[in-house]
């Protein structure tokens, strides 16, 4: 009973690093890579679908994605999507190709970026500590009923706690990776 409470203590635990990780893809640093119009729906015949399912993405440089829609008639729509995104990009249609350059960051939006990136990583450290009080609050309801002795609840919270810093640490050094990557020119 104590392992599957470890054991899914860890699994929600890894699965919030993940997330993390998915969310500090989708914020921008200054280089190009085709993850970041992942979250972009396009009007394809009346339903929403993601660029990616309608275009080929391609990395041209490091400044520059380069979108070459499947039929003609999507060049139109899938470069309305990306002007009116979050992500405050300007598309240029060659064609059939759509080509989206990144703008350089500006050092303001590089810091309101990284306070950006440190909400988010905070948020992951809650999520963990969250999944930790949960895990404890289960050993103590076996205790409770007495399915546990109050040795093995206390070595139980000892490891679940070593998982919570382990995962607190993965997130910390996610977050110092995106800071440095956001702040390099």
């Amino acid at each position: 009973m104590i392992d599957h409470i470890k054991q899914h203590a860890e699994e929600r635990m890894g699965k919030s690093v993940e997330s993390l990780k998915s969310d500090f893809q989708k914020i921008r640093t200054g280089r190009a890579h085709a993850s970041l119009l992942d979250h972009i729906n396009v009007d394809y015949y009346g339903s929403p679908t993601p660029i990616k399912q309608v275009a080929n993405i391609n990395v041209e440089d490091s400044r520059t994605l380069s979108i070459i829609p499947w039929e003609k008639t999507m060049v139109g729509p899938i470069e309305k999507a990306i002007m009116n995104s979050d992500l405050g990009l300007n598309p240029a249609t060659a064609g059939e190709v759509i080509r989206v350059p990144m703008p350089p960051l500006t050092e303001e939006r590089r810091k309101d970026m990284v306070r950006i990136v440190r909400q988010e990583a905070e948020n992951a450290r809650v999520a963990i500590r969250n999944i930790r009080r949960d895990a404890n609050s289960d050993l103590k309801d076996l205790l409770k009923e007495k399915e546990i002795s109050e040795d093995e609840e206390r070595r139980a919270q000892d490891d679940i706690q070593k998982l919570t810093n382990k995962y607190v640490a993965q997130v910390d050094e996610l977050l110092a990776a995106k800071e440095k990557e956001l702040m390099e020119v």
